[in-house]
Parts: structure tokens; C-alpha cells; sequence
């Protein structure tokens, strides 16, 4: 079991996993305080699995892109969609069918594809075993539509989620938020790309189309046979997927392409390069940048998203270049295969970001850990573990706030901060400068035990209550969660 000594040397893990090892496993007999009527994600092996695991060969296999959900119903002010939740299975390793969860019988889900302005209502149908909900990570949706933990799709129920899209366009996901269940849901499945767009972006005349690919990134672990492994130390997650797969190839024309990155990983944090080129990152969480920004590397935490544009029209018919990861090494090979005409750009002002209102409150974020004899350890924000029934912080609607977010726990442990319903904008890190991965509207940023970043929100929207969050959904299982209510 997890002991204090096993937190400090989570610093020492290979860069790149944010994490503690073993904090999903539970103690014998031990019932998780925060959420106790729900129990972890079970694991049902697959009697296909009787051999060893088979190996992994780059490149044979093409990176698929996830479909788009098509409506039910299409009015010229909402789409309705109808989408299930339910056990399933998928060829992750190749010949092997791995039992997973999925939106939609999909280990990735469907791309659900929304409008500024245009509602967008989801039945979701769990039929699973056991509870789970469903949350719109980066939308700006009513309190009661958010996937707050309490709010549950019991087995064999519907559950009607509203997304009023009222916000500019960007790249969101949608996953299970469950909690006490969040962490397996995920991990076995239960994500999707959520992207909103927006009319006005079309005069920019960015990549769209068959050139605007979402990729959701993370990471897994199987054991010898070829099952997954849910409840172990992520730094074991040694297996990095491109929208599912394992080191897949994906054929392009030599043209400009837009790719929108998820980091749908529990607890890693990746950093990406491309052999011989650069990133050109126009978007952030909440949507496009000020500017276009060239970088050779890019970082991404978990839930943090990147909308990027990569350029292939320089590269001969026949060039290979590959995405790598600084722990992960090789994740996914472009192949250039074809010409193809080209009307897009990348434009160096893309969106003016709205100007930062008078704050008017300050608070402080404190993530850490708090250490129990021969038990887990419990994930706190400011002292408390995690309830429902109370609220942590009461924000006036439409008051602009900004809160210093930091971490108490030893030098080296790290998490990162996810905050619902609305977007905010760094303002500093470490008393300096924020750090380029910070720049735009962001929903998830990282903090290292020993930093602190210093953001500003504006409440705007809907009353009712909210969660902030460590984003490595092992912790906040643990109880590294806390409620925010907004009044009139």
C-alpha cells in the first residue's frame, strides 16, 4: 500500500507521468469515504486472451479517425443525438479483442460535432452494469447538464444532457465523471472528441474538413495475455495509443492539416516533437490563440488540448514523419502519399482574447496529499477531502476572481487543475511569466509541488454548483476534489 515514502519517490518516476504509483489500488476493506455506495470499475477478462500478449509492430497498422456522431434530429436550432454507454470490445493490440467500455460500442467515441449558437441535446443510454454520467469537459453548460459527480445514469436508465454551445469555437472532450468510478471509466474507455465550431473562424481560412483531425492521445498497460491492467502504477502504462491504437501510420497529402490533440490520458503528461519539423499552435483549451505560435516541442497534461497545424507540403511523396513523446518515444507516423490543392493558411493574428476584467476576489488552491496509517493516502484541496453535501468556495454570478493555485506536497510530487464551466487565463507562474503552453483560454493547466500559477476567471452564465479538480483522475478518486456554488 501507498505510505508516504512511496509519494516522495513518485518524483523520481520517468518524466512525463504525473503521478503516484498504486493510488488506485484499494485497501482490503477499505471503502472509498467520499463516494462509498460506488465501488471501482469492475474487469471482466476475455477468454480470448490465452497466450502471450502479442508483440506490437510500428507502423502496420493505419490510426483510424473516430466518426462523426450523426443526429437523430436536426432543427435549425438544435441537433438531437442518441448515444449509448456499454461494455464492449476493441482490437487494441493487433488480433486481440480487449473488453473495454464505450460510448457508442466504440473504445473512442464518436466525434460529436456541435455549433456556436446551435443547441445540442444527447440521450444517453447506460447499458452497462453499473452507474456512470457523462461530462463536457471545457463547455460552459447548466449545472444540472455538467456530469457533477452526484448526478448518475443508473443501469438500463436515459439520462438527457443540453450543451448550449453559447461559447466560441474549441476543442472539448466528453467522458465519464463518476465519481469513485471516473478514474477505471475512463481508462477503459469511456471518451470522446467534442468539437464546436464556429462561423467566424472561416475567414481565417484554416484547415477544415478531411484536414481537421482529432487525435486523442494516452496511454495503457496490458498484462502478459493481452488484458488491460487498470489498477497499478501508471508509470507501468508503457503503451501510448493514437485514437486507439498502438503506433499507427496515418496517410497525408502534402498539404497543410489541422490537428486537434487530447491528452485523454488519466495521469500522463506528454511532450511532443516532430522529427524534423515544428508545431504551429493556433488553439488552446478554450478555443483559438491571439496568435499563431511556432514551437518544437509542445506539453500537454492530462486534458489539456492543442490545436495545432503541421505543414507537409514541403515534404516529397514517400517522407515519413513521426510524432514522438519524450518517455513514450515513437507514437504516431504521417506518411506523405499524395498532392493535393491547397487554399488554407495559417494567419499570424488569429482571435483577440477578450480583455481581462477588474478582479475583485482572491483565493488560494492548495493540492496535496494527507498520509494515513497502513491505508491510501487521501488526495485533499485546501485540508479537505472531496464532498458532495459541502460547498468549498460561494462566487457572486459574473464576478471575476483570481485564485493562486499551488501544492503543499514534497518537491517533485505533481498534479495538474481542472476547473468546470468556465475558462480562465494565467496570469503568472512561479511569480514570472506563464509558460507558453499557458497562453490562450485554458479549463486544465499542470502544477509541480513547489510552483504556483496565478489565474483569473469570470463566472458568468448559470447558478448552482461546480467542481474544480486534480485532472489525473486517479487523484481526484481519492478525494482531490472541491465544489464551487455561484449565486445570483
Amino acid at each position: 500500500m501507498l505510505n508516504r515514502r512511496g509519494v516522495l519517490a513518485a518524483g523520481g518516476l520517468a518524466a512525463g507521468v504525473f503521478g503516484v504509483p498504486q493510488l488506485l489500488a484499494p485497501s482490503e476493506g477499505h471503502e472509498d469515504s467520499t463516494h462509498g455506495e460506488h465501488k471501482p470499475a469492475t474487469f471482466q477478462e476475455s477468454k480470448a486472451f490465452s497466450g502471450p500478449r502479442p508483440e506490437i509492430v510500428p507502423w502496420t497498422r493505419p490510426m483510424p479517425v473516430p466518426p462523426v456522431l450523426k443526429p437523430l434530429v436536426s432543427t435549425p436550432k438544435q441537433e438531437i443525438y442518441q448515444l449509448s454507454i456499454e461494455r464492449t470490445t476493441a482490437e487494441i493490440l493487433p488480433g486481440l479483442q480487449s473488453p473495454v467500455m464505450g460510448f457508442g460500442g466504440q473504445f473512442i467515441g464518436p466525434t460529436i460535432k456541435a455549433k456556436t449558437g446551435r443547441k445540442t441535446l444527447i440521450m444517453f443510454q447506460n447499458r452497462m452494469d453499473e452507474a456512470a454520467n457523462v461530462h463536457l469537459h471545457g463547455g460552459h453548460v447548466p449545472p444540472e447538464h455538467d456530469g457533477h459527480p452526484k448526478d448518475l445514469i443508473e443501469p438500463n436508465r436515459t439520462r438527457l444532457y443540453l450543451y448550449p454551445n453559447t461559447q466560441q469555437g474549441a476543442t472539448l472532450w466528453y467522458h465519464d465523471h463518476s465519481h469513485g468510478t471516473e478514474a477505471a471509466h475512463v481508462y477503459l474507455g469511456l471518451h470522446g472528441a467534442y468539437v464546436i465550431e464556429d462561423d467566424s473562424e472561416r475567414g481565417l481560412n484554416l484547415p477544415t474538413g478531411a484536414y481537421d483531425i482529432p487525435i486523442m492521445l494516452r496511454d495503457i498497460q496490458f498484462d502478459a495475455s493481452g488484458n488491460i491492467v487498470v489498477f497499478d502504477d501508471p508509470a507501468n502504462r508503457t503503451i501510448v495509443l493514437a485514437n486507439g491504437i498502438p503506433q499507427p501510420y496515418f496517410e497525408v497529402a502534402a498539404r497543410k492539416y489541422r490537428f486537434r490533440l487530447i491528452n485523454t490520458a488519466n495521469q500522463r503528461v506528454f511532450k511532443l516533437k516532430l522529427t524534423g519539423d515544428k508545431f504551429t499552435r493556433i488553439g488552446s483549451d478554450g478555443g483559438l490563440l491571439a496568435t499563431s505560435l511556432e514551437a518544437d516541442e509542445l506539453t500537454l497534461s492530462s486534458a489539456e488540448r492543442a490545436d495545432v497545424v503541421v505543414d507537409f507540403s514541403k515534404y516529397p511523396i514517400g517522407s515519413k514523419i513521426t510524432l514522438t513523446d519524450a518517455v513514450g518515444g515513437e507514437i504516431l507516423r504521417f506518411d506523405v502519399v499524395r498532392r493535393a490543392t491547397d487554399n488554407s493558411r495559417v494567419p499570424a493574428a488569429l482571435r483577440p482574447l477578450p480583455a481581462l476584467p477588474l478582479s475583485t476576489v482572491d483565493r488560494e488552491v492548495d493540492l496535496f496529499y494527507v498520509f494515513k496509517p497502513n491505508e491510501r493516502p487521501d488526495g485533499v484541496i485546501n485540508g479537505k477531502v472531496f464532498d458532495m453535501d459541502r460547498v468549498d468556495f460561494t462566487i457572486k454570478r459574473g464576478a471575476t476572481e483570481t485564485w493562486l493555485i499551488k501544492s503543499s506536497d514534497p518537491t517533485g510530487v505533481k498534479h495538474n487543475f481542472h476547473l468546470h464551466l468556465v475558462q480562465f487565463r494565467v496570469l503568472e507562474r512561479n511569480g514570472g511569466p506563464p509558460h507558453p503552453g499557458d497562453a490562450g483560454l485554458k479549463d486544465t493547466i499542470p502544477i509541480t509541488a513547489g510552483e504556483t500559477v496565478k489565474v483569473q476567471a469570470t463566472f458568468t452564465g448559470y447558478t448552482g454548483r461546480y467542481v474544480y479538480h486534480c485532472h489525473f483522475l486517479e487523484h481526484s478518486w481519492i478525494g482531490m476534489m472541491a465544489q464551487l456554488e455561484i449565486v445570483p
